[in-house]
């Protein structure tokens, strides 16, 4: 089982408890693919992000998603992830324009993400 509560911070909304059931242990995540604009998909670099504003190994894992059946979560610490265009590599920033957070994500396809090898 995988809870996920993310709380009040400067990085991303907060995200009330959320209960997953794993189907695979989760691994470490270097980017994923996402639609930012409708019809267009770019790749993202993807952390996790702390209570201290660091970065650290984002996660993904197959679970079993109660309403919409196997999916990939995305996660990460206390404050969620972190996102970065790929071709566009500065400093984790939360004050860096380009740079967003999410409580989490949730992918349907595993081509859409990169794992670290």
């Amino acid at each position: 089982m995988v809870v996920i509560e993310v709380e009040e911070n400067a990085n991303c909304e907060p995200m009330d408890m959320r209960v997953f059931h794993d189907l695979e242990p989760a691994k470490a995540l270097l980017k994923v693919r996402l639609e930012k604009q409708l019809g267009e998909y770019g790749w993202y670099e993807v952390v996790s992000w702390d209570k201290h504003h660091k970065p650290g190994p984002a996660r993904v894992q197959k679970v079993d998603d109660s309403g919409d059946g196997v999916a990939y979560l995305i996660s990460g610490s206390d404050y969620g992830v972190r996102l970065r265009p790929e071709e566009e590599p500065k400093d984790w920033k939360l004050d860096e324009a380009t740079q967003w957070g999410e409580p989490l994500l949730l992918l349907g396809d595993p081509e859409d993400f990169v794992v670290q090898e």
